[in-house]
């Protein structure tokens, strides 16, 4: 359990999902839709396939240079990619949340840093 939780419980409601791991969700997306591999589209971005790695699985929070060159390299706008990357948001596509049983409670694990101190407030 984040050290989030434990001072901001939100009453077993799940956290919407960081921005960056439902863009990155999008972004795998997008390559898996292509059929290409991690190092093709890094290589058409200028970035290595770990990065794009890190990016995909909502671990690193991308510029916006590096979002700009990833949407260019998967042959899509800016605008578009971030208009289904909201989409997906509305929906809650995806878990990003997970839920623990500890004891007779349940806990949700929640996301720690500035996001989650925001979405708390």
């Amino acid at each position: 359990m984040s050290e989030i939780s434990r001072i901001f419980p939100l009453e077993n409601r799940a956290l919407e999902p960081l921005w960056r791991e439902v863009l990155g969700s999008r972004l795998r997306a997008l390559r898996t839709d292509r059929d290409e591999t991690l190092a093709r589209t890094a290589e058409r971005a200028g970035i290595s396939p770990q990065y794009l790695s890190e990016v995909e699985r909502g671990r690193k929070e991308p510029s916006s240079e590096m979002i700009a060159a990833l949407a260019g390299a998967l042959d899509v706008t800016v605008a578009d990619l971030m208009a289904a990357a909201a989409q997906d948001l509305r929906r809650g596509t995806g878990t990003f949340a997970a839920v623990t049983k500890f004891g007779t409670s349940t806990e949700v694990a929640r996301p720690s840093g500035p996001v989650a101190l925001a979405m708390a407030a």
